[in-house]
């Protein structure tokens, strides 16, 4: 999403950093390119004056002007800033109570429904027993869509039909969670295209009735300016707890992000990083910042990468790596594992250097390239996937004919599987240079 901003972002600090030494007038020009590229991705101009207006109060101060690398401390200021600009601090949920209810509100289409299913993905992977609550009788497909999405997550869900009102349903489904034990309640509420007394009325009784510990506004990050008004109205009204972006993957130019916290006051403490229920991150503040300018996110990505792998499964591909016998079955095992953490495009931007890297190498990360493998492993036959060496022309046909591949892409997946064998025997004694190695493999299944 914030691909603009943080190519413009790049090219003003590395300009800074060119300078070699700071004064009020390349300052000044520096804030120039911040103030407009910052308007230019719909971010609420009284939030733009008051971050430029921060940034330059810091970066003339004399400690950073009198420095040996004033560059270095430009860009520190202007991370620290962007962070505070985005909230500060991530705000974790308050989760009280037995059980704990979290309300989601927000207008129709914002996402709200595949949102509680993946909150509620989320937290039952954290070890809590969600109860989802589709309280949403204004669209009668999104209680059908809750139901499948809750199915599909292994998550139980309230039974509404029969009943003629979200009031009724909210009260029945408190009563059932606490029979049964459920210690978190996450309900999904009726949205409209606007914001009218009818729907700000219903959440205010639902509200009365829950007391819930979070009252979460589900906002469209595509929308906009749009999103962060619409998000201040129901602030007032109902005094929400925090916000969860939506879509935060998308190609809009990012606005909304950079405005909500400071317009609102509240929190954004959740990101939509896809359409699948894994696609939900924390929102951290200052690990968007970085991913802004260009810094990376190395601790979301560790922990992208660490949730799909248990410990014994950790172990036991060590195992094989050390052994030499990591098979094609194995390399199709950690492409799914891939495709869990997210697009290739939303991992390596995690990556410090990676957007400038990107844009220099002209980079197509095409999410397809990751189909085309395992459609290539899954047309081999067993022996074919632990004996790769086995492959002749006349193979190599017949696995190209059952992918819907070429021979070349077949040639270019084996060699690169060989270079990877080469590069794990390497492992064992080549510690964090050897596993950097082999992650660039991974991320880039194709690279020569």
């Amino acid at each position: 999403m914030l691909d603009s901003l943080s190519s413009k972002f790049r090219k003003v600090l590395k300009d800074v950093r060119g300078q070699g030494k700071l004064s009020v007038s390349n300052v000044e020009d520096s804030l120039k390119e911040v103030r407009l590229a910052l308007l230019e991705a719909d971010v609420n101009f009284k939030v733009v004056k008051e971050f430029v207006s921060n940034v330059r109060e810091k970066a003339l101060g004399k400690e950073v002007l009198e420095s040996l690398t004033p560059g270095q401390h430009f860009t520190q200021i202007v991370h620290d800033e962007l962070a505070e600009l985005l909230g500060g601090t991530n705000a974790a949920l308050e989760l009280k109570g037995s059980p704990s209810v979290i309300l989601l509100v927000g207008l129709q289409g914002s996402g709200k429904t595949t949102t509680t299913a993946k909150l509620a993905n989320l937290l039952k992977g954290k070890g809590r027993n969600p109860y989802i609550v589709p309280a949403d009788l204004f669209r009668l497909a999104a209680v059908l869509q809750l139901k499948t999405l809750a199915g599909e997550i292994n998550v139980d869900c309230f039974d509404s039909d029969g009943y003629d009102s979200a009031k009724e349903i909210c009260t029945e489904a408190l009563r059932v969670a606490k029979i049964k034990g459920y210690d978190t309640l996450l309900v999904d509420t009726a949205g409209r295209l606007h914001i009218d007394d009818a729907l700000m009325g219903e959440l205010k009784e639902l509200k009365s009735i829950l007391n819930p510990n979070e009252i979460l506004f589900v906002a469209d990050s595509m929308t906009g300016q749009d999103a962060v008004n619409t998000a201040k109205g129901f602030a007032d009204s109902l005094d929400i707890t925090g916000v969860v972006l939506t879509k935060f993957d998308g190609d809009a130019r990012g606005g909304a992000a950079l405005s909500m916290s400071m317009t609102t006051g509240k929190p954004i403490k959740f990101i939509g990083t896809g359409e699948k229920v894994e696609c939900i991150e924390v929102f951290h503040p200052e690990r968007v910042a970085g991913r802004i300018l260009d810094m990376g996110d190395v601790m979301t990505l560790i922990e992208k990468a660490q949730d799909p792998v248990g410990v014994d499964e950790a172990k036991e591909l060590e195992k094989k790596i050390t052994s030499n016998s990591f098979t094609l079955d194995d390399f199709k095992d950690q492409l799914k594992k891939i495709k869990k953490m997210g697009s290739m495009e939303s991992i390596l931007s995690m990556v410090p250097g990676f957007g400038a890297l990107k844009k220099a190498k002209d980079i197509d990360l095409d999410d397809n390239e990751l189909v085309k493998i395992e459609a290539i492993i899954d047309s081999m036959t067993r022996y074919e996937r632990v004996n790769p060496g086995c492959l002749n022309s006349s193979r190599k046909k017949r696995i190209a004919q059952g992918s819907g591949t070429r021979v070349q892409d077949i040639n270019k997946f084996i060699n690169q599987y060989k270079q990877m064998r080469k590069m794990m025997k390497k492992l064992k004694g080549s510690g964090a240079r050897g596993m950097q190695g082999l992650m660039q493999k991974f991320q880039n299944p194709y690279m020569n």
